[in-house]
Protein backbone atom coordinates (compact mmCIF):
# COMPACT_ATOMS: atom_id res chain seq x y z
CA UNK A 1 0.00 0.00 0.00
CA UNK A 2 2.56 2.47 0.64
CA UNK A 3 4.61 1.40 -2.11
CA UNK A 4 1.80 2.15 -4.44
CA UNK A 5 1.62 5.39 -2.25
CA UNK A 6 4.78 6.35 -2.88
CA UNK A 7 4.70 5.68 -6.96
CA UNK A 8 1.38 8.13 -6.93
CA UNK A 9 3.08 10.85 -4.81
CA UNK A 10 5.65 10.32 -7.72
CA UNK A 11 3.31 10.50 -10.97
CA UNK A 12 1.93 13.65 -9.37
CA UNK A 13 5.19 15.34 -9.60
CA UNK A 14 6.37 13.98 -12.71
CA UNK A 15 2.85 15.52 -14.06
CA UNK A 16 3.41 18.41 -12.11
CA UNK A 17 7.03 19.53 -13.33
CA UNK A 18 5.46 18.59 -17.05
CA UNK A 19 2.36 21.15 -16.66
CA UNK A 20 4.17 23.86 -14.04
CA UNK A 21 0.85 26.58 -14.66
CA UNK A 22 0.87 29.60 -13.63
CA UNK A 23 -0.72 30.23 -10.00
CA UNK A 24 -2.80 33.10 -8.92
CA UNK A 25 -0.92 35.59 -6.48
CA UNK A 26 -3.60 35.31 -3.92
CA UNK A 27 -2.44 32.28 -3.34
CA UNK A 28 1.42 33.04 -3.35
CA UNK A 29 1.13 35.99 -0.76
CA UNK A 30 -0.92 37.59 2.33
CA UNK A 31 -2.09 41.05 1.56
CA UNK A 32 -1.10 43.02 4.39
CA UNK A 33 -4.15 44.28 6.73
CA UNK A 34 -6.18 41.28 5.45
CA UNK A 35 -5.56 38.95 8.09
CA UNK A 36 -7.78 37.09 10.74
CA UNK A 37 -7.98 38.02 14.83
CA UNK A 38 -7.52 35.22 17.41
CA UNK A 39 -10.27 35.02 20.18
CA UNK A 40 -10.42 32.73 22.96
CA UNK A 41 -12.82 32.69 25.52
CA UNK A 42 -13.39 30.34 29.00
CA UNK A 43 -17.21 28.66 29.56
CA UNK A 44 -18.92 26.19 30.63
CA UNK A 45 -20.64 23.23 28.87
CA UNK A 46 -23.86 21.64 30.68
CA UNK A 47 -26.03 19.02 29.50
CA UNK A 48 -23.07 15.76 29.10
CA UNK A 49 -24.49 12.42 30.23
CA UNK A 50 -22.37 11.83 32.98
CA UNK A 51 -18.83 12.63 31.59
CA UNK A 52 -18.24 15.82 33.42
CA UNK A 53 -15.53 17.31 35.36
CA UNK A 54 -14.76 15.67 38.78
CA UNK A 55 -15.60 19.00 40.43
CA UNK A 56 -13.39 17.57 43.66
CA UNK A 57 -10.48 17.63 40.70
CA UNK A 58 -11.44 20.94 38.94
CA UNK A 59 -12.85 23.65 41.54
CA UNK A 60 -12.72 26.19 39.04
CA UNK A 61 -15.91 23.89 37.41
CA UNK A 62 -17.78 24.84 40.09
CA UNK A 63 -16.69 28.49 40.47
CA UNK A 64 -17.62 29.55 36.85
CA UNK A 65 -21.18 26.94 37.45
CA UNK A 66 -22.29 29.58 40.57
CA UNK A 67 -20.86 32.76 38.59
CA UNK A 68 -23.64 31.70 36.00
CA UNK A 69 -25.91 30.40 38.25
CA UNK A 70 -25.78 33.63 40.37
CA UNK A 71 -26.04 36.14 37.05
CA UNK A 72 -29.07 34.47 36.39
CA UNK A 73 -30.70 35.16 39.91
CA UNK A 74 -29.98 32.09 41.54
CA UNK A 75 -28.37 32.70 44.62
CA UNK A 76 -25.90 29.28 45.46
CA UNK A 77 -23.85 30.92 48.00
CA UNK A 78 -22.71 28.43 50.18
CA UNK A 79 -24.32 25.29 48.56
CA UNK A 80 -22.37 21.79 47.16
CA UNK A 81 -22.29 21.22 43.80
CA UNK A 82 -21.64 17.97 42.96
CA UNK A 83 -22.83 17.21 39.19
CA UNK A 84 -21.43 15.09 36.39
CA UNK A 85 -23.20 16.75 33.74
CA UNK A 86 -20.93 19.81 33.15
CA UNK A 87 -17.34 20.57 32.11
CA UNK A 88 -15.11 23.71 32.03
CA UNK A 89 -14.04 24.39 28.46
CA UNK A 90 -11.71 26.93 26.77
CA UNK A 91 -13.30 28.18 23.62
CA UNK A 92 -11.24 29.48 20.65
CA UNK A 93 -12.24 31.50 17.14
CA UNK A 94 -10.46 33.41 14.48
CA UNK A 95 -12.42 36.43 13.64
CA UNK A 96 -11.91 36.44 9.54
CA UNK A 97 -10.91 40.34 8.17
CA UNK A 98 -13.38 42.02 7.55
CA UNK A 99 -16.29 40.73 9.91
CA UNK A 100 -19.21 42.97 10.30
CA UNK A 101 -21.53 42.88 13.60
CA UNK A 102 -24.34 39.98 13.28
CA UNK A 103 -21.75 37.50 10.94
CA UNK A 104 -21.39 34.12 12.52
CA UNK A 105 -18.19 32.27 12.80
CA UNK A 106 -17.08 28.83 14.10
CA UNK A 107 -15.58 28.24 17.48
CA UNK A 108 -13.67 25.16 19.15
CA UNK A 109 -14.65 23.60 22.10
CA UNK A 110 -11.88 22.31 24.33
CA UNK A 111 -12.06 20.58 27.41
CA UNK A 112 -9.72 21.81 30.28
CA UNK A 113 -10.68 19.64 33.34
CA UNK A 114 -10.76 15.60 34.01
CA UNK A 115 -13.90 15.55 31.61
CA UNK A 116 -14.36 12.50 29.75
CA UNK A 117 -16.24 13.21 26.64
CA UNK A 118 -18.09 16.42 25.67
CA UNK A 119 -20.97 14.97 23.08
CA UNK A 120 -24.06 16.10 23.30
CA UNK A 121 -23.20 18.63 25.59
CA UNK A 122 -24.22 22.20 25.16
CA UNK A 123 -22.06 25.60 25.25
CA UNK A 124 -23.53 28.16 27.41
CA UNK A 125 -23.27 31.61 26.63
CA UNK A 126 -19.11 32.71 26.67
CA UNK A 127 -17.77 35.57 25.77
CA UNK A 128 -14.70 36.08 23.01
CA UNK A 129 -12.11 37.95 23.41
CA UNK A 130 -8.97 39.73 21.71
CA UNK A 131 -5.40 40.50 23.04
CA UNK A 132 -6.42 43.87 23.95
CA UNK A 133 -8.84 42.33 26.14
CA UNK A 134 -12.41 43.65 24.32
CA UNK A 135 -14.81 41.27 23.90
CA UNK A 136 -15.61 41.03 19.56
CA UNK A 137 -17.75 37.59 19.29
CA UNK A 138 -20.45 35.66 22.02
CA UNK A 139 -20.39 31.80 21.47
CA UNK A 140 -22.96 29.44 22.14
CA UNK A 141 -24.35 25.92 20.62
CA UNK A 142 -24.48 22.46 21.06
CA UNK A 143 -21.11 20.48 20.96
CA UNK A 144 -20.17 18.60 18.11
CA UNK A 145 -17.83 16.13 19.17
CA UNK A 146 -14.74 14.22 16.84
CA UNK A 147 -14.75 10.83 18.74
CA UNK A 148 -16.62 8.61 20.79
CA UNK A 149 -15.81 6.70 24.04
CA UNK A 150 -17.14 3.80 25.95
CA UNK A 151 -16.70 2.64 29.23
CA UNK A 152 -17.27 -0.45 31.48
CA UNK A 153 -16.50 -2.12 34.95
CA UNK A 154 -13.46 -3.74 33.78
CA UNK A 155 -12.67 -2.00 30.44
CA UNK A 156 -13.01 1.28 28.09
CA UNK A 157 -12.47 2.25 24.66
CA UNK A 158 -11.97 5.95 23.75
CA UNK A 159 -11.78 6.85 19.61
CA UNK A 160 -11.41 10.00 17.98
CA UNK A 161 -10.62 12.84 20.80
CA UNK A 162 -13.97 12.88 22.38
CA UNK A 163 -13.22 16.33 24.84
CA UNK A 164 -12.86 18.48 21.89
CA UNK A 165 -15.48 19.48 19.12
CA UNK A 166 -16.51 22.42 17.14
CA UNK A 167 -19.49 24.42 16.75
CA UNK A 168 -20.42 25.65 13.23
CA UNK A 169 -21.06 29.28 13.06
CA UNK A 170 -21.45 28.97 17.21
CA UNK A 171 -20.20 32.71 17.86
CA UNK A 172 -21.96 35.94 16.81
CA UNK A 173 -19.96 38.92 16.07
CA UNK A 174 -20.43 41.90 18.43
CA UNK A 175 -17.76 44.59 17.56
CA UNK A 176 -16.02 44.88 14.14
CA UNK A 177 -12.78 45.52 13.99
CA UNK A 178 -11.17 49.19 13.92
CA UNK A 179 -9.32 49.19 10.40
CA UNK A 180 -10.36 51.75 7.38
CA UNK A 181 -8.93 49.77 4.44
CA UNK A 182 -9.66 52.63 1.70
CA UNK A 183 -7.35 54.73 3.28
CA UNK A 184 -4.52 52.70 2.42
CA UNK A 185 -1.90 54.67 0.11
CA UNK A 186 0.15 51.47 -0.06
CA UNK A 187 -0.44 47.71 0.47
CA UNK A 188 2.26 44.99 1.05
CA UNK A 189 1.93 42.05 -0.47
CA UNK A 190 3.81 39.54 1.69
CA UNK A 191 4.93 36.49 0.11
CA UNK A 192 4.02 32.69 1.72
CA UNK A 193 7.18 30.93 0.79
CA UNK A 194 9.81 33.82 0.34
CA UNK A 195 11.59 33.49 -2.74
CA UNK A 196 13.58 36.35 -4.41
CA UNK A 197 13.02 35.25 -8.51
CA UNK A 198 9.05 34.90 -7.32
CA UNK A 199 8.90 38.17 -5.72
CA UNK A 200 10.96 39.68 -9.00
CA UNK A 201 7.92 37.71 -11.31
CA UNK A 202 5.23 38.76 -9.04
CA UNK A 203 6.47 42.41 -9.35
CA UNK A 204 6.94 41.78 -13.43
CA UNK A 205 3.28 40.79 -13.61
CA UNK A 206 1.55 43.39 -11.86
CA UNK A 207 3.67 46.04 -13.49
CA UNK A 208 2.99 44.81 -17.15
CA UNK A 209 -1.01 44.48 -16.15
CA UNK A 210 -1.58 47.44 -15.61
CA UNK A 211 1.01 49.08 -17.84
CA UNK A 212 3.09 51.14 -15.89
CA UNK A 213 4.98 51.42 -12.20
CA UNK A 214 2.54 50.55 -9.54
CA UNK A 215 4.93 47.66 -7.87
CA UNK A 216 8.18 47.00 -6.60
CA UNK A 217 9.65 44.00 -4.93
CA UNK A 218 11.30 44.80 -1.50
CA UNK A 219 12.97 41.64 -0.38
CA UNK A 220 13.01 37.85 -0.79
CA UNK A 221 9.52 38.23 0.91
CA UNK A 222 7.59 41.50 0.21
CA UNK A 223 6.69 42.83 -2.99
CA UNK A 224 5.02 46.89 -2.50
CA UNK A 225 2.41 48.02 -3.81
CA UNK A 226 1.27 51.66 -4.91
CA UNK A 227 -2.56 51.99 -4.71
CA UNK A 228 -2.37 55.74 -6.17
CA UNK A 229 -0.68 54.67 -8.86
CA UNK A 230 -2.92 52.32 -10.18
CA UNK A 231 -5.71 54.15 -10.61
CA UNK A 232 -8.29 52.28 -9.14
CA UNK A 233 -11.34 53.41 -7.27
CA UNK A 234 -10.63 52.20 -4.27
CA UNK A 235 -7.79 49.56 -2.48
CA UNK A 236 -10.20 46.87 -2.95
CA UNK A 237 -11.03 47.64 -6.30
CA UNK A 238 -6.92 47.25 -7.19
CA UNK A 239 -6.46 44.43 -5.16
CA UNK A 240 -9.37 42.60 -6.67
CA UNK A 241 -7.17 43.19 -9.82
CA UNK A 242 -4.20 42.32 -8.58
CA UNK A 243 -5.13 39.15 -6.58
CA UNK A 244 -5.79 37.46 -10.03
CA UNK A 245 -2.77 37.79 -12.05
CA UNK A 246 -1.20 35.04 -12.88
CA UNK A 247 2.72 33.93 -11.96
CA UNK A 248 4.43 30.82 -12.22
CA UNK A 249 6.12 30.86 -8.70
CA UNK A 250 9.80 29.42 -8.02
CA UNK A 251 10.33 26.07 -6.19
CA UNK A 252 12.87 25.59 -3.92
CA UNK A 253 14.79 21.99 -4.51
CA UNK A 254 13.13 20.22 -1.14
CA UNK A 255 12.90 16.87 -0.08
CA UNK A 256 10.64 15.97 2.48
CA UNK A 257 10.38 12.25 4.52
CA UNK A 258 8.16 10.93 7.22
CA UNK A 259 9.64 8.12 9.14
CA UNK A 260 6.68 7.16 10.58
CA UNK A 261 4.03 6.63 7.59
CA UNK A 262 7.55 5.78 5.18
CA UNK A 263 6.05 8.98 2.98
CA UNK A 264 9.11 10.93 0.14
CA UNK A 265 7.50 14.14 -1.26
CA UNK A 266 9.97 16.00 -3.75
CA UNK A 267 10.56 19.07 -6.37
CA UNK A 268 11.12 18.60 -9.31
CA UNK A 269 14.06 20.49 -9.44
CA UNK A 270 16.10 17.80 -7.04
CA UNK A 271 19.85 17.11 -8.58
CA UNK A 272 21.52 13.93 -7.31
CA UNK A 273 25.63 14.20 -8.20
CA UNK A 274 27.63 11.23 -9.24
CA UNK A 275 27.52 8.84 -6.45
CA UNK A 276 27.58 4.60 -5.99
CA UNK A 277 25.29 3.35 -3.66
CA UNK A 278 24.76 -0.24 -1.67
CA UNK A 279 22.25 -1.44 0.23
CA UNK A 280 21.65 -4.79 2.28
CA UNK A 281 19.91 -6.09 5.18
CA UNK A 282 21.41 -7.82 7.99
CA UNK A 283 19.05 -10.21 10.99
CA UNK A 284 20.18 -11.70 13.60
CA UNK A 285 18.14 -14.30 15.46
CA UNK A 286 18.56 -16.02 18.76
CA UNK A 287 15.97 -19.01 19.48
CA UNK A 288 15.98 -20.16 23.25
CA UNK A 289 14.59 -23.67 23.27
CA UNK A 290 15.37 -25.45 26.53
CA UNK A 291 15.50 -29.03 26.94
CA UNK A 292 13.97 -30.47 30.36
CA UNK A 293 15.88 -34.05 31.47
CA UNK A 294 13.62 -36.01 34.25
CA UNK A 295 15.54 -38.29 36.50
CA UNK A 296 15.30 -42.35 36.28
CA UNK A 297 12.36 -43.67 38.16
CA UNK A 298 12.82 -44.56 41.65
CA UNK A 299 16.41 -42.50 41.52
CA UNK A 300 17.28 -40.06 43.97
CA UNK A 301 17.75 -37.74 41.14
CA UNK A 302 16.12 -34.35 40.16
CA UNK A 303 14.64 -32.86 36.90
CA UNK A 304 17.22 -30.57 34.83
CA UNK A 305 16.91 -27.87 32.05
CA UNK A 306 19.58 -27.73 30.19
CA UNK A 307 20.00 -24.80 27.93
CA UNK A 308 19.29 -24.88 24.10
CA UNK A 309 20.38 -22.15 22.00
CA UNK A 310 20.25 -21.49 18.31
CA UNK A 311 22.02 -18.73 16.74
CA UNK A 312 21.84 -17.11 12.89
CA UNK A 313 22.74 -14.58 11.10
CA UNK A 314 21.29 -13.83 8.07
CA UNK A 315 21.53 -11.40 5.61
CA UNK A 316 18.74 -10.16 3.38
CA UNK A 317 19.27 -9.27 -0.09
CA UNK A 318 19.69 -5.63 -1.35
CA UNK A 319 20.65 -3.60 -3.78
CA UNK A 320 24.11 -4.07 -5.18
CA UNK A 321 26.98 -1.45 -5.76
CA UNK A 322 25.03 0.80 -7.95
CA UNK A 323 26.02 4.12 -9.83
CA UNK A 324 23.90 7.53 -9.77
CA UNK A 325 25.23 9.50 -13.35
CA UNK A 326 26.11 12.96 -12.80
CA UNK A 327 22.72 14.93 -12.98
CA UNK A 328 20.00 12.15 -12.39
CA UNK A 329 17.08 13.53 -10.73
CA UNK A 330 15.69 12.41 -7.63
CA UNK A 331 12.05 11.03 -8.78
CA UNK A 332 14.67 9.05 -11.27
CA UNK A 333 16.35 7.22 -8.31
CA UNK A 334 13.30 6.68 -6.30
CA UNK A 335 11.21 5.32 -9.61
CA UNK A 336 14.26 2.87 -10.04
CA UNK A 337 14.72 1.89 -6.52
CA UNK A 338 10.81 1.10 -6.28
CA UNK A 339 11.18 -1.09 -9.30
CA UNK A 340 13.99 -3.54 -7.27
CA UNK A 341 11.30 -4.04 -4.41
CA UNK A 342 13.46 -1.58 -2.11
CA UNK A 343 11.37 -0.59 1.12
CA UNK A 344 10.24 2.45 1.87
CA UNK A 345 12.26 2.59 4.90
CA UNK A 346 15.33 1.42 3.08
CA UNK A 347 14.69 4.30 0.40
CA UNK A 348 14.69 7.31 3.16
CA UNK A 349 17.84 5.63 4.85
CA UNK A 350 19.28 5.74 1.35
CA UNK A 351 18.21 9.50 0.90
CA UNK A 352 19.82 9.95 4.05
CA UNK A 353 23.08 8.90 3.23
CA UNK A 354 23.32 10.20 -0.34
CA UNK A 355 22.69 13.70 1.57
CA UNK A 356 25.03 12.66 3.92
CA UNK A 357 27.69 12.24 0.87
CA UNK A 358 26.94 15.93 -0.42
CA UNK A 359 25.25 14.22 -3.79
CA UNK A 360 21.91 15.47 -2.92
CA UNK A 361 21.68 18.72 -3.89
CA UNK A 362 18.13 19.98 -2.05
CA UNK A 363 17.02 21.04 1.36
CA UNK A 364 16.66 17.42 3.11
CA UNK A 365 14.02 17.65 5.68
CA UNK A 366 12.74 14.78 7.66
CA UNK A 367 9.38 14.45 10.02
Amino acid sequence: MIRTFIALLLAICLTGAASANPIRIKDLVEFDGVRGNDLVGYGLVVGLNGTGDGLRNAPFTEEIMSNILERLGVNVTGEQFRPKNVAAVFVTATLPPFSRAGGQIDVTVSAIGDAKSLLGGTLVMTPLNAPDGEIYAVAQGTVIAGGASAQGNGASVVQGVPTAGVIPSGARVEREIDFDFTKLKSVRLALRNPDFTTAERIENAINADFGRVVSRMLDAGTVILDVKATKELSPAHALGRVENISVQPEIKARVVVDQRSGTIVMGQDVRISNVAVSQGNLTLRIEEEPLVVQPNPFSDGGTVVVPRTRASIQEEPGIGLAEIQEGTSLSEVIAGLNALGVAPRDMIDILKSIKAAGALHAEFLVR
